[in-house]
């Protein structure tokens, strides 16, 4: 029997294939059998292309319904998935295609479903098994160097029914989809869950106040990141009763500040529900669905999930095993076997603690990763592109609180040159959300006893920045 995560997906859809999927901001509405239709003439399309089991398909577009429908195409034809945001640069993507080798690169969603119109759609999806790799999310790295998260068929299934059942989704929900599609948290964790209740999803290419608000009368459940919840609580239209229709909001992505937590249950009489994930692990815990979710927990960890702390310290790096976890680093045996424990737990890099209720609490990261708006930014990438600029000694990157983003990128350099031009020298490099939104000219670094930049002490000096 094929364990091909396309098919379990599909298992969910609805039984009447004429029920609504997508609902979208123009009023036109996408039906299941639209979207199944179109995957299995996608997937007919690439085998045609000579796409064989195993063989990447990479995609970097604008979120549409058409992107979803060849993620789920590249499913069923046994290859992997392998989606890029549209924000990168040329030099960006030169990297992932070398890396990668796709088969196929996609850079017209729309244009490329029309291109498959002609085939018949592919019956049965070719067979996996759970060890199969499904899809590779890249993640970038301390060294500058992305690293390739491999998740198997097996992974994304185990995790997609963890969380369908914990947050009880069911057929009378609708989706609010304001999330991008390149990673875990859009194109994963939000989707698979309409997808294994065959609900609706509010379909909207970003986040926009006016059309979240118009949304929220349609939906039953959203997820987003900080910066949502922010920008809801700024907008005087966001009242009580905006919020009547809605069974749960979920946040992750970055971590919710306290104050956010508070000001929207004062708001709404509802406590957003937190959770934690990562895109080598997708969802490691989550806050219940019933019971008590409190300000600044991510909850416990999902049915499956084993978790520890690190040393076996109260407080430390969080280390997890279970189903959900990604094979291994895409062509990176090295760092793979550096990131796991010799007894098969998967080295976080995320610092925090178990209470004696089991609450998971996140009180930093060991690594140097900024989440800024829900994306993750490693400092070595951007001091890499600072650095090589006329006037810089040297950079130290950091991230600042931030009102709206959560945190801001931030460069500390030695050396002189025109703020705005070095950052918009940065943005033509990096993807906007990458680049550094000040940057502050110093004579020195912070150093300790080894020379190493004390980056905590410049995080403590320029908190205030924003």
């Amino acid at each position: 029997m094929s364990e091909n995560l396309y098919d379990l997906l599909a298992a969910g859809f609805p039984a009447d294939r004429g029920k609504s999927c997508f609902l979208l901001s123009d009023g036109a509405e996408i039906s299941y059998g639209d979207l199944e239709g179109a995957a299995g003439r996608v997937a007919a399309g690439l085998l045609a292309m000579g796409v064989e089991p195993g063989d990447r398909v990479a995609m970097q577009v604008e979120k549409s319904p058409q992107a979803v429908m060849i993620y789920l195409g590249v499913l069923k034809a046994g290859a992997i998935f392998l989606p890029l945001n549209p924000a990168y640069t040329p030099s960006e993507v030169d990297y992932f295609r070398r890396d990668a080798e796709p088969k196929v690169f996609i850079d017209d969603a729309p244009g490329f479903v029309a291109g498959a119109a002609g085939f018949e759609p592919m019956a049965a999806s070719v067979p996996r098994t759970a060890a199969d790799i499904a899809s590779i999310i890249y993640t970038s790295g301390t060294t500058g160097r992305s690293k390739g998260a491999m998740l198997s068929h097996g992974a994304l299934a185990a995790n997609a029914l963890a969380l369908h059942a914990a947050w009880e989704f069911s057929p009378s929900d609708v989706l609010l989809h304001a999330l991008p599609i390149f990673h875990v948290h859009g194109l994963f964790v939000a989707m698979h869950c309409a997808f294994l209740s065959g609900c609706p999803m509010v379909w909207l290419p970003k986040f926009a106040d006016a059309e979240v608000l118009d949304g929220l009368a349609r939906s039953t459940v959203m997820m987003g990141v900080p910066t949502f919840y922010t920008r809801l609580l700024e907008n005087p239209g966001f009242t009580r009763e905006r919020a009547a229709h809605m069974r749960l909001f979920i946040c992750g992505s970055a971590p919710l500040l306290p104050s956010t937590f508070a000001e929207f249950e004062a708001r709404t009489g509802l406590r957003i529900l937190e959770r934690y994930g990562m895109s080598e692990a997708v969802i490691i815990t989550s806050n219940p669905v019933h019971g008590d979710r409190l300000a600044g927990s991510v909850g416990y960890p999902l049915p499956g999930v084993e978790l520890r702390i690190g040393g076996g310290e109260k407080t430390g790096v969080i280390e997890i095993r279970g189903p959900s976890v990604f094979s291994a680093y895409w062509r990176m045996p090295e760092k793979t076997a550096e990131e796991f424990t010799a007894d098969g737990f998967f080295i976080t890099g995320d610092v925090g603690r178990e209470d004696a209720d089991g609450r998971v609490w996140i009180s930093g990261r060991a690594k140097d990763l900024i989440i800024s708006g829900g994306y993750n930014v490693y400092p070595k990438e951007v001091e890499l592109v600072l650095d090589e600029m006329a006037g810089v000694t040297e950079s130290a990157v950091i991230g600042v609180p931030h009102p709206d983003f959560g945190e801001a990128v931030v460069a500390v350099v030695i050396g002189q040159g025109d703020e705005a031009a070095m950052i918009a020298a940065a943005r033509r490099q990096l993807a906007a959300y990458k680049a550094p939104k000040r940057i502050l000219f110093v004579d020195e670094l912070p150093r300790n006893a080894m020379g190493k930049v004390q980056k905590n002490v410049l995080r403590d000096r320029y908190a205030g920045v924003f």
